[in-house]
């Protein structure tokens, strides 16, 4: 539901943007800036006003790979469709949101989530290598109502992001943009196989504004379709060529496994992409989860120092890639640790279970017998409110990859079951699969920490505030 209040910045921000984005494509060498400046009216004091001058200073100089950066998105992707999404994202997420999950961590006394991510249904039309949702089938859903309730419970704790996994997500596509037309305030992705994005779905998706993708593709035709399955690669291909002849903002999102790193790190796979159109990579390090999942997929400790070490350099802002980039096991330091457990985000799968990790399926609660609230102080999400971050090296974040026996002894205490749809996975056989690369990162990951810079993100954790020293 959007208050008068955000109705009248919607308004205001919808006139403004439109005169704005006028000017600035006509000259946007010279007027780039403007846009910026524009932002940081609209929001305020929600982000530090340094934030604002970086982003001044890296589309100011013609050098930067950001000047190029900004200035493809502002000529190549639909104007109608990035107003709309950067109104769901810097007003429905940057202003309404983070105040209210400020205010309401404070409120309640536990996790608030920025994004949530949930699973529309189990099925999939894929059977990728180690992926838990190839065993799953066509099992269960989310209904069109609960998933409305989510939104709804979750914006009015300040939540305005949310993203869609599975299964493959677009199964339930017509489900999926109705939530987007009933919630111009938030902003929502698609994680994707990308077999089920077509003309059609772009007219729509342009649309609605709100909603972008993240397509799931890893290295070369051949290190892909390895482990995704025959075909995987052309369809991706074919769909990012869709998504940018209608100028629709999109991404990739790419599983780094022991088998693919030197493909999908490759100049030659990034150029692609950014060729092909994409604005942003989430990267993934590969996690063992399942009756299918495979302990060898995960990288060595060598290629996961690789893969840290490679970030800063695509991220050079004279040297690097014109991408925004996240790995979100090696970009732990900049948020302190695991986000997990409502942090900044929690996971709702197919059956409605609460999650506190997309990777970590366990659960004490279900959306249909407890509100998110609820669940978010459940024994289970207050253990990761609690004890976070797992590790003070924060290049080891993660209660199961770097930290398992953070997990076994949280499960142990809360009691927390299996959410697995098909075999139960005992935390210790989950566990026991990382336990070797655990004690093989920690000195290499430690060394890293000691003798490299790494940012403050000036987090303020559960466990050092008063209340947590006097032991309440």
């Amino acid at each position: 539901m959007i208050t008068a209040k955000e109705k009248y910045q919607r308004a205001l921000g919808s006139l403004t943007f439109d005169r704005m984005y006028g000017y600035v494509k006509k000259n946007p060498s010279e007027n780039i800036i403007k846009l910026i400046n524009l932002g940081e009216k609209f929001l305020g004091n929600t982000f530090p006003k340094k934030n604002f001058e970086a982003f001044r200073n890296a589309v100011s100089d013609p050098g930067s790979v950001w000047y190029g950066y900004a200035e493809r998105i502002i000529n190549e992707c639909d104007g109608g469709y990035i107003k709309k999404l950067l109104m769901a994202l810097g007003l429905g997420a940057g202003v309404a949101g983070t105040k209210a999950v400020r205010a309401n961590r404070e409120k309640y006394k536990c996790n608030i989530p920025f994004i949530m991510l949930l699973d529309p249904t189990s099925a999939c039309n894929m059977n990728c290598k180690g992926c838990w949702s190839a065993e799953y089938g066509h099992k269960s859903n989310l209904s069109l109502d609960e998933m409305r309730s989510i939104v709804d419970q979750g914006t009015k704790i300040g939540t305005h992001v949310y993203m869609f996994t599975g299964g493959e997500p677009l199964i339930r596509k017509n489900d999926i943009l109705t939530l987007c037309r009933e919630n111009p305030n938030c902003a929502f992705l698609a994680y994707t196989n990308s077999t089920l994005i077509d003309e059609k779905l772009c007219e729509e998706v342009k649309e609605v504004g709100n909603l972008t993708f993240a397509v799931s593709i890893e290295g070369t035709p051949e290190s892909n379709d390895e482990r995704r399955g025959q075909g995987a690669y052309e369809h991706a291909i074919r769909a990012m060529d869709l998504l940018r002849e209608h100028g629709i903002f999109f991404g990739i999102s790419v599983c780094y496994t022991s088998k693919n790193v030197s493909e999908v790190t490759s100049d030659e796979f990034l150029d692609y992409m950014i060729e092909k159109g994409v604005r942003f990579a989430f990267y993934f390090n590969y996690m063992p989860v399942g009756h299918m999942g495979d302990a060898d997929l995960i990288p060595r400790p060598d290629q996961r120092a690789h893969m840290y070490t490679w970030l800063r350099k695509v991220r050079d802002s004279k040297t690097g890639k014109p991408l925004f980039f996240l790995d979100f096991q090696n970009d732990a330091e900049y948020v302190g640790g695991c986000i997990a457990g409502g942090r900044n985000y929690f996971h709702i799968n197919s059956e409605g279970d609460m999650e506190p990790c997309v990777f970590v399926h366990y659960s004490d609660s279900n959306i249909r017998n407890k509100t998110i609230l609820e669940g978010l102080h459940s024994p289970l999400f207050m253990a990761y409110y609690h004890n976070q971050p797992f590790n003070d090296n924060h290049l080891r974040p993660c209660p199961m990859l770097e930290n398992p026996d953070c997990l076994r002894k949280i499960i142990a205490d809360t009691g927390a079951q299996s959410t697995d749809l098909i075999q139960k996975e005992d935390v210790n056989t989950l566990c026991s699969k990382c336990d070797k690369f655990a004690a093989e990162w920690k000195p290499i990951a430690d060394n890293l920490w000691q003798t490299m810079t790494h940012p403050d993100p000036k987090t303020q954790f559960y466990r050092d505030t008063d209340e947590a020293k006097a032991g309440k």
